[in-house]
């Protein structure tokens, strides 16, 4: 019961902060993007891994793979804008975004791999 009620407020809690995100962006831009970019999910990820494991060097490890993972997943936002100024429909630009960004994911994960950089 205690489990169920803890994945509850997890699932409450996440669903909650992409509402509002969204909610804010129909209002204002700028407050929308600034709100989304806090790393909230980074943040809210670490708590419910402390919370549910108190191993903190879980949590180091989790904060390390997160902070390799910035650059390439930049390639999302930067491939999307590109992509939509040149007039390609939002889900083709989309779509194209994430395959690329996976891509990136891939690249990052095995130069990181060669170099013997252990995340």
């Amino acid at each position: 019961m205690l489990v169920t009620f803890h994945y509850f407020i997890k699932v409450f809690i996440s669903s909650a902060i992409i509402v509002l995100v969204s909610e804010i962006a129909k209002r204002d831009n700028l407050l929308g993007g600034l709100v989304a970019s806090i790393p909230i999910v980074s943040v809210l990820s670490m708590i419910w891994l402390y919370i549910d494991t108190n191993d903190i060097d879980k949590v180091k490890a989790l904060a390390n793979g997160i902070l390799w993972m910035i650059f390439p997943s930049m390639s999302l936002f930067i491939v999307l804008l590109i992509l939509i100024n040149c007039g390609i429909k939002f889900y083709l630009s989309l779509t194209i975004s994430i395959l690329t960004t996976m891509v990136c994911y891939l690249l990052t994960i095995s130069v990181m791999n060669y170099f013997g950089f252990k995340v």
